[in-house]
């Protein structure tokens, strides 16, 4: 149960991390996490990254078939990064208004409504056969999908500070394991009737070439829908004590550290929350946006940023002929790629995260996940130089295979810096506005980054800038100039608000 001193201002509650003790440590063992939500949960996480990915591996060659290119394979960029903003456009416009909508009507339903209009868009997807049919079917994907946000709320709600490393250590995962399945889905069932003529040798599948892997993604949100409405319970306080019994093992509650939330255990009995009005009512945004929240957000946005630019140049480098400055690699083999640095990113996230958390910290840990983008764009053009002298042999995948080792150690910043926000949050009716203000900034950086990485991809190609390598030697650079914000970071989560009190209560 949370307790409220008596002491303290309403500006000051509002102001006090999520998950702070009141001695300043750590409990000496994790709390068991609540496997059966977790998983519905991550479920839930996979989704997206499934319907998003499997487009990577065919988008080029399908913008390249709808005559808008006029031939030229150098403006593929512009059109494919358009497409693949429009998402992150449409979702930044909406998703803090579900994650805000969330801390009132309840978690659940929203979420069932993100899942909906993501199966609803990708099959409208698949069935494009234009590019305002394209663009039609993303904007509806982004509008309706205030999932990320309204996940991470969850599991705030169903870890604690003892086990919230194990928790979010997952969400990258169960990302990598959608970026493993999108692309492989994508890449080898786009044009089943070349691949698969005796299976899909019917009309349809030479007029929607792309609708299988569409199609399948879309099979799959239709599962985990109907999953949610029967398995995951309310988290979200008040709604789920409406829905759900309450513990009755009074020692058990008195014996809770009294300054953090309790979780959901597997039985589903969950624990009263007091219903102090600091904390039962959603904190306005001029108070919820501290210095150090904004510090924590402000450095998601900039890491969102440079990670969906270098996403979108690895299927465009990969593609593009290598006389042109890419590798020249077909979409099955841009697919198998793609899929190889999720199943290596799984598997280093499930056994290295929480230890090297636990090791040196999530400052650290971000500040090098962080400098990783450096060598991971240099890298490209390393690559590209090698393949037109020597031709596609062992050594290019060898560098290659060092920028996927790269990338993976990169997506730890992005759990580390989740830990900061999360945690930072004032209470539980705050978790969906702190998460959908950081996911709001996270949408409208991935909605400028693509258009402008692979615009400046096109535009150093067409105008052969530094050979046709500018757009690299900007993305460097850029990343270098903005490492000085991780720097700012504090060791632990709520740092800057315990100096404050101390200074006020001084």
């Amino acid at each position: 149960m949370l307790v409220v001193p008596a002491s303290s201002t309403s500006q000051h509650d509002d102001r006090t991390p999520l998950l702070s003790n009141a001695d300043g440590k750590e409990p000496r063992k994790p709390t068991p996490l609540p496997k059966g939500q977790i998983m519905i949960l991550m479920l839930v996480a996979l989704v997206e990254p499934i319907a998003s990915q499997c487009i990577y591996p065919f988008i080029n060659e399908l913008v390249s078939g709808l005559d808008i290119t006029g031939g030229d394979e150098r403006v593929v960029g512009y059109y494919a990064g358009l497409i693949e903003s429009l998402f992150f456009a449409t979702q930044a416009l909406t998703v803090f208004q579900w994650s805000r909508i969330s801390d009132q009507i309840g978690r659940k339903p929203v979420l069932l409504v993100g899942i909906f209009g993501l199966s609803l868009s990708i099959l409208c997807f698949g069935l494009s056969k234009t590019f305002a049919g394209l663009v039609i079917s993303r904007c509806i994907t982004g509008a309706l999908n205030g999932n990320i946000g309204v996940m991470k709320s969850m599991l705030g709600e169903l870890t604690d500070s003892s086990n919230m490393a194990q928790g979010f250590a997952l969400m990258p995962i169960m990302w990598s394991l959608g970026c493993t399945l999108g692309p492989l889905i994508g890449g080898t069932l786009s044009r089943p009737q070349d691949h698969f003529p005796r299976l899909f040798g019917a009309s349809f599948w030479a007029e929607y070439p792309y609708f299988l892997p569409c199609g399948i993604a879309s099979a799959f949100a239709v599962v985990v829908f109907v999953v949610i409405v029967f398995f995951l319970k309310e988290t979200l306080p008040n709604i789920s004590c409406e829905k759900m019994s309450v513990s009755n093992d009074s020692e058990a509650t008195a014996g809770r550290d009294s300054h953090r939330y309790d979780t959901i255990n597997e039985s589903s009995a969950y624990l009263t929350l007091s219903h102090t009005p600091q904390y039962d009512a959603p904190v306005p945004l001029r108070i919820l946006l501290t210095p150090e929240r904004i510090l924590y957000i402000v450095n998601y946005g900039v890491l969102a940023l440079v990670e969906i630019c270098m996403f979108v140049l690895l299927p465009l480098f990969l593609s593009t002929p290598i006389e042109l400055g890419g590798l020249g690699q077909t979409p099955a083999m841009i697919g198998l790629w793609m899929s190889g640095y999720g199943i290596v990113n799984s598997l280093f996230q499930a056994f290295f995260f929480a230890p090297l958390v636990s090791r040196f910290g999530k400052r650290t840990l971000f500040r090098v996940s962080y400098a990783c983008f450096v060598p991971i764009f240099a890298i490209f053009p390393v690559v590209n130089c090698v393949a037109r002298r020597w031709g596609v042999w062992w050594g290019i995948w060898g560098l290659m295979g060092c920028q996927l080792c790269l990338a993976v150690l990169t997506d730890m910043a992005f759990s580390s810096i989740l830990m900061y926000i999360t945690t930072s949050a004032p209470g539980r009716r705050s978790l969906g506005a702190i998460n959908g203000i950081a996911q709001t900034t996270a949408s409208i950086v991935r909605a400028i980054g693509p258009a402008s990485a692979t615009s400046m991809f096109a535009y150093s190609l067409q105008h052969e800038l530094l050979g046709g390598y500018a757009v690299y030697l900007v993305m460097i650079a850029f990343t270098v100039a903005t490492m000085k914000l991780a720097s700012a970071l504090p060791e632990e989560v709520g740092e800057w608000e315990q100096n404050a009190r101390t200074s006020v209560a001084g």
